[in-house]
């Protein structure tokens, strides 16, 4: 009998050990100013995690209920913490190829870019491939004397690299700059050739090729380029994530991929490498691919890394190599209308599909014309299919330019607008030669305009086009400035975002533009432990301050991937 009682005691003790360690938390994160984007809780003291899942977010008294004998306290030490910051539409690989590859983001003039590249031209290989991203002709200080159609020139370029092929790609991502020797391996020559739909190769009067491709037409020299090793896409891969943690960012809407790189996501996820939420989207250039996802239907991954439930069309070009589609001419190209990308049938078509089989829509929509025509063709689904059509979440990626009677349309079909804060800060400067005064004024950049209409937007950077650096996307959107501070006042003032908007576009509105706001976007009880920590309070400190601030830490599933020096 004694023994009995010993063998139940010991059981009892052993039960009650369990029961206590499964409430109890991993960690307990205290010690600094915590906003949850919680409309009920909005501010807390400390949030206590178990494993990957929140338990708790309230008072420190509280917390520390959830406190066990194996417990990890993390001090934030004043700093501030937020939900994870959600890239709400950028391109991951090309975020990991511009680590290895030429940054030009920063450069200000013509002679810049060749300084880089004679420097790379004589450390590389004879008939090595010289790659970079990044410049922009309107954002230079000086312009060279040779230009075409608004462009520079290749002939500076192919003169410190005579013996290696260069491409250099428009920060943008719609144009691209060759070299003769790139061109020479891509068969451009000064003999008339058939147009390119939806591109265009800039020549001189006479024929021959600037350098210059615009949309569609770099795939002509995409296609001399030889393929990547895995062992560098995975180094891309690898780069981009940890470019991820050391910005704050623990989620990606990741706007476009093909078959391999669904592949690489799931070895990677495998492998564990995948340390980052993607909410991955279909390019529709592949119709093979978008027939095979037609059939099986959208792809939801238990552990939260990759869902495969959207599909990217991309309507226009950009504002800068004059590519946005527009209802009237530039102001300073008279004539010219920017163009479409896609035949709209196919769009069309598209939408139909996915309609049907359950996947959301983003659409690349810069121009007026291009966003009004997409909007149209959402609505033709949305009313073919009213019962397919109750979730949809279709978003307009960029929606940069409106005109002022499709504002309203936003709201009146449930569309979202992906747009980017930073793009704005970027562009706006030379933005208004492109469009003029009115136009600028009336539908452009509308943010507070759509956010009153009753729509959420998702910010972001659009990576590589712009820094995946959300400190300054924020500044930009709460400020309408420059990254230098200029205006004084901000361009366009009455579109300012507030800091809670702001901060609601990287978090909780990013998430449900990719049906996550359930799992994600807040902290709250039940939701994923995902954070990023900064060494400023964004929210309350002076705006001028904002770009000072530094990404301390980014937490990701419960685990500390990022930790600043």
């Amino acid at each position: 009998m004694r023994i009995l009682l010993i063998v139940l005691s010991l059981f009892t003790a052993f039960s009650c050990k369990t029961e206590d360690d499964s409430s109890k938390a991993s960690l307990i994160i205290h010690g600094g100013t915590i906003y949850t984007v919680d409309e009920v809780n909005p501010q807390v003291e400390a949030v206590a995690i178990k494993d990957n899942i929140i338990l708790f977010s309230g008072s420190m008294e509280d917390a520390l209920n959830f406190k066990g004998a194996n417990t990890e306290m993390l001090d934030l030490d004043g700093k501030t913490m937020t939900p994870g910051f959600i890239e709400g539409h950028g391109h991951l690989m090309g975020l990991g190829y511009n680590e290895l590859e030429l940054d030009l983001s920063k450069t200000t003039s013509y002679q810049d870019i060749i300084d880089l590249v004679e420097v790379a031209a004589k450390n590389a290989k004879p008939g090595e491939w010289i790659l970079g991203r990044g410049w922009h002709q309107s954002k230079w200080s000086e312009l060279p004397a040779s230009m075409v159609k608004g462009f520079q020139t290749h002939e500076a370029l192919s003169a410190v690299s005579p013996n290696n092929p260069v491409y250099l790609g428009h920060a943008s991502g719609h144009a691209g700059f060759a070299n003769a020797k790139a061109m020479e391996l891509a068969g451009v020559t000064a003999k008339p050739a058939k147009k390119v739909d939806g591109g265009e190769i800039i020549r001189y009067p006479d024929g021959r090729p600037t350098g210059i491709f615009n949309e569609r037409a770099q795939s002509i020299i995409g296609r001399a380029i030889p393929e990547d090793s895995p062992e560098r896409i995975q180094k891309a891969f690898e780069s981009a994530i940890e470019a991820c943690h050391r910005n704050g960012i623990t989620s990606f809407h990741d706007a476009g991929i093909y078959k391999e790189t669904i592949e690489l996501y799931k070895k990677m996820k495998a492998d564990g490498k995948l340390k980052v939420r993607l909410h991955a989207m279909l390019s529709s250039s592949d119709s093979t691919l978008l027939e095979e996802w037609y059939k099986k239907g959208p792809s939801f991954d238990e552990d939260n890394l990759l869902n495969i439930r959207a599909i990217k069309i991309h309507s226009d070009g950009a504002l800068g190599s004059r590519g946005a589609w527009l209802l009237e001419e530039y102001s300073d190209m008279p004539g010219h209308f920017g163009h479409s990308t896609i035949p709209l049938e196919r769009v069309e078509n598209i939408v139909f599909k996915a309609l049907e089989n359950g996947f959301q829509v983003g659409s690349h929509a810069i121009g007026d014309r291009a966003n009004r025509e997409i909007l149209d063709k959402y609505e033709l689904g949305f009313e073919k299919y009213p019962n397919k059509s109750q979730n949809h979440r279709f978003r307009i990626e960029h929606a940069q330019h409106l005109n002022p009677s499709d504002i309203p349309r936003f709201a009146e079909l449930n569309v979202i607008p992906a747009m980017q804060g930073i793009h704005m800060s970027s562009d706006r400067p030379w933005a208004i030669d492109r469009l003029g005064e009115q136009r600028i004024k009336e539908g452009a950049y509308m943010w507070q305009s759509l956010l009153k209409s009753g729509v959420p937007i998702v910010n972001g950077t659009d990576v590589p086009v712009e820094s995946i650096n959300p400190i300054a996307c924020f500044y930009a959107s709460v400020s309408r400035k420059t990254l230098k501070g200029i205006p004084e006042n901000g361009y366009e003032s009455e579109q300012k975002m507030t800091r809670v908007q702001a901060l609601k576009s990287y978090t909780i509105d990013a998430a449900y533009g990719a049906f996550d706001e359930e799992i994600k976007g807040s902290i709250m009880k039940g939701k994923l432990a995902d954070f990023t920590i900064f060494d400023q309070d964004i929210m309350t400190i002076p705006e001028a301050d904002i770009l000072k601030t530094k990404v301390a830490m980014t937490i990701f599933d419960g685990q500390v991937v990022y930790t600043a020096k």
